[in-house]
């Protein structure tokens, strides 16, 4: 994973959700509609083949983009349930140990 430091969403970055039914929970940012909304998947609730629409000021945006993902998605147009599964996973892990 690589770390960043930008005020702007990127295709790959993980974010927290902090409105809504999902607030609390973490996602990566598969696609970029305009400069409020974003679509957010999880591999799990929110799979890739139905990204949930989050308005940019009801998230967190983390200093975290997966490599693995902004790359397939912008290779292929697509990442896998599990890879996003995975990357969330290490990530959870990761801020926990902190």
């Amino acid at each position: 994973m690589d770390v960043i430091s930008l005020n702007q969403a990127n295709i790959g970055q993980i974010v927290t959700m902090t409105r809504g039914k999902d607030e609390g929970l973490h996602g990566v940012i598969i696609s970029i509609i305009d400069q409020r909304f974003v679509l957010v998947a999880d591999g799990d609730k929110r799979k890739m083949k139905h990204p949930k629409k989050k308005n940019l000021s009801h998230l967190i945006l983390s200093d975290v983009i997966s490599p693995e993902i902004k790359s397939s998605i912008s290779e292929t147009g697509f990442v896998t349930d599990a890879k996003l599964r995975y990357v969330l996973q290490k990530y959870t892990a990761r801020i926990s140990e902190s």
